[in-house]
């Protein structure tokens, strides 16, 4: 199988021979009668509806193996978990609010320690993987919410000198965009509440590694912390991923549209988009992205009413989250990082006047119309 929608709809099921239904069950029960072929025993560690879900985007990143949790935040938990004693996790200064809460302010709390730094200087990258027993690189491409994007293949040469492991967030980009395993990521990783699922009614996380070894102590720990997700929650995302690669290709046209609109814009000071890149940006994007994907920051010049035109938007609402069908508009600064400290915040250029915006499948003409009336009132 070559197509991404292929391997999303034929991917380990099968109609059996006993009811030839086309679409997989969901699997409810918790236990499994011994001595049944699929050596299923207890739904925590393992489910059929679960597991076709695993191996599916475990194909979809040209990965062998895949474990799908609770939420994107208990695949970081459970990735944190392979951690020993005095070695360390780094990330980006420029990361998810809920990746720097758990890490800073639980992890931390705990004894895990923790380097940040700007992923995109590989000389200060590298001279703090020279000087620390740095064992996980957590890293997203696109950031969020910056947009900016790392060299996937020069953060993986550098992992493997210094005896990390390179893990990717790949939420912004899904496997339809980007495929880290490609360029050297050691594990992907989701939030599959976001595009995978994409329509804002399921939360859960996925990770997909080739690496035999990390793959059984991940294993391990999915069932042993049992923040795995529910059958029910695994077939509705299957049934978002039926529809992935055509959502992506729609997401991506308006983005690209309002991007541009946007920043041809008076009112408008910046637009953060991987298709507005310009030099090395460019050129990373180009490199590893085959779309520049549908996520979206700007910012408003400081003397017009943010306040008025977030209250003006009719086909945006200000919520949090991401990649569903449905445009959403987000304020970071007091809602999806606010968990980051202030002064870090300006320190990464994350200013209080930034929004981010989900565009999603609308028409575009309705999405374009209707930021330009609520700029207009700004």
């Amino acid at each position: 199988m070559k197509g991404f929608t292929t391997k999303a709809l034929h991917t380990f099921y099968k109609p059996n021979r006993d009811d030839g239904a086309i679409i997989p069950p969901i699997h409810l029960t918790t236990t499994f009668k011994f001595g049944n072929k699929g050596r299923y025993d207890y739904s925590r560690t393992v489910n059929p509806t679960r597991t076709i879900l695993e191996q599916t985007l475990a194909r979809l990143d040209n990965n062998t193996f895949g474990l799908a949790y609770s939420s994107g935040s208990a695949v970081l938990a459970n990735i944190v978990a392979l951690l020993k004693k005095d070695e360390v996790i780094l990330f980006s200064s420029d990361a998810y609010g809920g990746t720097y809460r758990f890490i800073v302010n639980v992890a931390g709390n705990q004894g895990i320690k923790y380097k940040i730094v700007d992923l995109t200087d590989y000389v200060k990258t590298e001279t703090i993987l020279k000087n620390n027993n740095v064992k996980i690189i957590w890293v997203e491409t696109p950031t969020n919410p910056l947009l900016k994007v790392v060299d996937i293949s020069r953060l993986s040469k550098l992992a493997k000198k210094y005896k990390s492991i390179l893990v990717v967030d790949n939420t912004f980009a899904s496997p339809i965009i980007q495929q880290p395993s490609r360029f050297g990521a050691d594990i992907v990783v989701y939030s599959t509440t976001k595009y995978i699922n994409g329509h804002s009614d399921v939360i859960g996380g996925t990770l997909t590694t080739s690496n035999k070894e990390l793959y059984t102590k991940l294993k391990f720990l999915q069932n042993a912390i049992g923040a795995i997700l529910s059958p029910f929650d695994s077939w509705l995302t299957l049934r978002g991923l039926r529809t992935l690669e055509l959502r992506m290709e729609r997401h991506t046209n308006n983005a690209e549209k309002i991007a541009l609109f946007l920043s041809k814009h008076r009112k408008i000071k910046k637009v953060y988009y991987p298709g507005l890149f310009t030099g090395e940006q460019k050129r990373i994007t180009e490199k590893q992205m085959k779309r520049p994907g549908g996520m979206l920051s700007i910012e408003i010049k400081e003397r017009y009413d943010v306040k008025k035109f977030l209250e003006s938007l009719k086909y945006f609402p200000l919520a949090e989250s991401l990649g569903g069908v449905e445009s959403l508009i987000d304020h970071p600064a007091s809602m999806t990082h606010a968990s980051i400290p202030k002064e870090e915040r300006e320190r990464i250029g994350l200013s209080d006047s930034l929004l981010r915006i989900s565009v999603g499948i609308e028409n575009i003409e309705d999405l374009i119309a209707d930021l330009k009336q609520a700029l207009n009132k700004a």
